[in-house]
């Protein structure tokens, strides 16, 4: 959920910060006064599209800084996918530095990101339906996913997708088998000019690691055997002038002969002895040293081999003989290709009709749970003073793809007697708003997205209808945070923590500040939601009453 959020320079805001907490958060404030300035924040450190009319007048830089705690496993394997640290308490931090100039600087956990990888995780973290953000619940081609948030068996779209998979698989080397003759010779040409380059270049694994490190030593070895040279000369001296080793020996050797200096006779020794690993150890350098001239022209020949290799057939050597061991099926395959045409033409039939087995078990499944959910929805549609309304979910039969061969719609009918058409084309703005409520609380326990925003839900509803909104923000508040900004006092009257959004004005600026709101701070931001400029005590009393209901 979304735990904080940080606004720095972002339209009228100069700076604030809102703590949300885990169930209904309500936004509210007189018409203009930037509420959907903290909506568009949002929408900001989500990765949408952002202008730089959006950075406050006068400002270098617009910050946003989000940070949400307590994510689900979705989102730490979408951040680990992505490349990105995983928090060991499951918090994700999201910044985003929008310049006057238009440019924008964004991070994840610290480090940074582009808006799309933003957006991509984002999506995974909020969902915001406005009265004009309906794309989804619009989508003939995403409405089967409410279907499927649905099931509590999740096999038969796994085992679908599976054998989709392979299907797709096996459709790829057909297509590979059946090109001309012509192209056959001209693939298989080519082919065997890669296997045979890779063959004789013999490529071990971790071979460019150690000749890089060969040569490395190589380089060095100059400056190494002299400095060698030097401690071993100390160690056993030349014909003018004893070595460490042979004074020390001297030296230890009439130290032994007095009990008095028996102790330090002994250190010596013991001295004496780590000089002789010492110099056995500078000996085995120095041989480890010798190498043939040619060694180091070898060892540049083989490496610039190795680079050449890595742009034409993988990076690493593990890649390049994979690549060997790919092309040396496909060659195979094209020599061959009468063959494997036959058998797989007949493993495609037999996939294709398991596919297809699997296709109608998963629509049968999703149809059974479309009855339930059109029962649903109506019940919360009634709730929502939308009694009349007809929620129906229609299937066709199309091409099979990655989610199977169904076409799902919603469709509704607004007057009694018209038949159902689809959603998108006829339902109006409130409408829209209450038939997203209903279905976001009947999802809210399988809807993975911890984040529900509502941006005037309100819009078109008054009275009774604005109250069961209320209600059923709550509700779905007790299983995802719900954020609403809203024009009713009704629905604010619910909300777990309540925050105005209000202007303040100076000489020579206009600032937003965002406050949360206690409980008389509440009363009189009802009254003054009911009643207008004037507050009076009769609206007071009309504001507690909704508060403490």
């Amino acid at each position: 959920m979304l735990k904080t959020l940080e606004i720095e320079n972002i339209a009228v805001i100069e700076k604030a910060e809102v703590e949300f907490s885990n169930g209904l958060n309500v936004l509210t404030g007189e018409t203009g006064a930037g509420k959907s300035i903290v909506v568009d924040s949002i929408n900001a450190i989500l990765g949408e599209r952002t202008s730089r009319e959006l950075v406050r007048h006068g400002a270098e830089n617009a910050y946003v800084s989000a940070y949400f705690e307590d994510v689900n496993n979705e989102v730490n394997k979408k951040l680990e996918e992505l490349g990105y640290p995983v928090d060991e308490d499951n918090s994700v931090v999201l910044s985003r530095k929008i310049s006057s100039l238009g440019k924008s600087q964004c991070r994840i956990n610290g480090k940074s990101a582009s808006v799309t990888i933003l957006k991509e995780l984002g999506g995974l973290l909020v969902n915001i339906h406005g009265q004009h953000d309906s794309q989804a619940l619009l989508n003939p081609e995403l409405q089967y996913n409410y279907i499927d948030m649905l099931s509590k068996d999740e096999s038969y779209l796994a085992n679908y997708k599976a054998f989709f998979k392979k299907l797709l698989s096996i459709r790829r080397a057909l297509k590979s088998l059946t090109m001309s003759e012509n192209d056959k010779d001209r693939e298989l040409e080519l082919l065997e000019y890669q296997i045979k380059e890779l063959e004789e270049a013999d490529i071990k694994i971790g071979e460019r690691e150690s000749l890089t490190k060969r040569r490395e030593l190589i380089q060095k070895s100059e400056s190494i055997a002299k400095a060698l040279n030097i401690a071993l000369g100390a160690l056993n001296g030349d014909d003018e002038s004893d070595g460490v080793s042979s004074v020390l020996a001297n030296v230890q050797k009439q130290l032994m002969h007095f009990n008095e200096c028996r102790q330090a006779s002994d250190i010596l020794e013991n001295v004496s002895d780590g000089l002789e690993l010492f110099r056995d150890k500078l000996e085995e350098l120095s041989d480890n040293l010798s190498f043939d001239e040619s060694e180091l022209e070898e060892i540049e020949e083989r490496l610039d081999l190795l680079y050449r290799f890595s742009h034409k057939y993988g990076n690493t050597e593990e890649e390049m003989l994979a690549f060997l061991d790919d092309a040396r099926k496909r060659a195979n395959a094209i020599i061959y290709s009468d063959e494997e045409l036959e058998r797989l033409n007949a493993e495609y039939d037999k996939v294709f009709g398991e596919t297809v087995r699997l296709a109608e078990e998963l629509s049968n499944h999703r149809k059974e749970l479309a009855k339930e959910f059109e029962k649903e929805v109506k019940e919360e549609l009634t709730f929502l003073d939308m009694p009349k309304l007809e929620f129906v979910v229609r299937f066709e039969k199309g091409n099979l793809s990655s989610n199977g061969f169904d076409k799902i719609e919603f469709l509704i009918s607004t007057n009694v007697g018209e038949p159902p058409k689809p959603m998108a084309k006829i339902a109006s703005g409130g409408e829209l708003s209450r038939i997203m409520l209903a279905i976001k609380n009947i999802l809210s326990y399988n809807d993975i997205i911890g984040t529900l925003i509502f941006d005037e839900i309100d819009t078109g509803v008054s009275g009774s209808a604005s109250d069961k909104i209320g209600l059923k923000l709550k509700s779905v508040s007790q299983n995802t945070q719900v954020i609403c900004v809203t024009h009713s006092a009704q629905i604010a009257s619910k909300a777990d923590d309540h925050f105005l959004i209000q202007k303040e004005f100076t000489s020579n600026s206009t600032y937003t500040k965002v406050s949360l709101l206690d409980f008389e701070g509440r009363k009189r931001e009802l009254a003054r939601i009911m009643g207008g400029a004037v507050i009076t005590d009769t609206l007071l009393k009309s504001a507690e009453e909704l508060l403490t209901n």
